[in-house]
């Protein structure tokens, strides 16, 4: 059974009134979160929330084999089992980053009854015809060089060459954004060069479910991003009974 590996989980009371599961992005792990939840667990106002992370399939401590494809199934399966193992007895939100927007996404229309609301931080938004342009081509050329730039492990890397295709370059993203039934809110940095953000305002428009807001950042969860999770996470936390 594909699971994913906990590495962290903990609220600051005994008695969590919601759950945030928070799910990182390709070429990383779930230690991106590390800054953040220190920050959003010293917020007195969030101190009834349980905050946990995970590894995805082929990042951290989860498990990595060639028999993998690291695709949306795969993953969503993994993530599926990793939460039932929670036994949650409060309401989930989902908490994504970049490539983990995409699977938090997936994960929200395929199991609707389980997830409250959805932020996803830095989600890529690229449109479907997007995907057929040279443009694209080269842009998604240009940054599989610059992690192998940074490491030359990710050239012959299954989890990342699979994700970028399978997951982050999947045509039909868009149209999952689209569809969302719950709350969600998008964070997205001014200065962000990856995510199209461009896209976003058609984005709103066609899911009045979606609501975003820009930061002066770039793709990172860095300070101007968490600091805008606290107002939408205490909006969570007054609305759940």
């Amino acid at each position: 059974m594909l699971k994913l590996t906990k590495t962290y989980d903990n609220c600051v009371s005994k008695k969590p009134r919601l759950t945030v599961v928070c799910v990182h992005g390709i070429a990383d792990d779930s230690s991106r979160f590390i800054k953040p939840l220190e920050y959003l667990e010293g917020t007195t106002s969030l101190k009834d929330i349980r905050f946990v992370r995970f590894d995805l399939l082929g990042s951290g401590k989860s498990t990595k084999s060639d028999k993998l494809n690291y695709d949306f199934k795969e993953q969503l399966e993994a993530l599926y089992n990793a939460i039932n193992a929670l036994k949650l007895k409060t309401p989930l939100v989902l908490m994504g980053h970049s490539m983990g927007c995409l699977i938090s996404a997936r994960f929200a229309e395929a199991h609707k009854k389980l997830v409250k609301e959805l932020i996803l931080i830095s989600p890529p938004v690229f449109r479907p015809e997007e995907f057929d342009s040279p443009k694209m081509a080269a842009g998604k050329e240009g940054f599989k060089q610059l992690m192998i730039l940074k490491d030359p492990k990710y050239r012959k890397d299954k989890a990342f060459n699979n994700e970028l295709e399978k997951i982050v370059f999947n045509k039909h993203n868009y149209a999952v954004y689209t569809r969302l039934t719950k709350p969600t809110t998008i964070i997205y940095g001014a200065t962000d060069q990856i995510i199209a953000s461009y896209n976003i305002p058609g984005l709103l428009k066609s899911n009045p479910k979606i609501t975003a807001i820009k930061t002066p950042g770039s793709h990172g969860i860095g300070r101007d991003k968490y600091g805008k999770l606290v107002p939408v996470l205490e909006r969570i936390l007054n609305e759940t009974v």
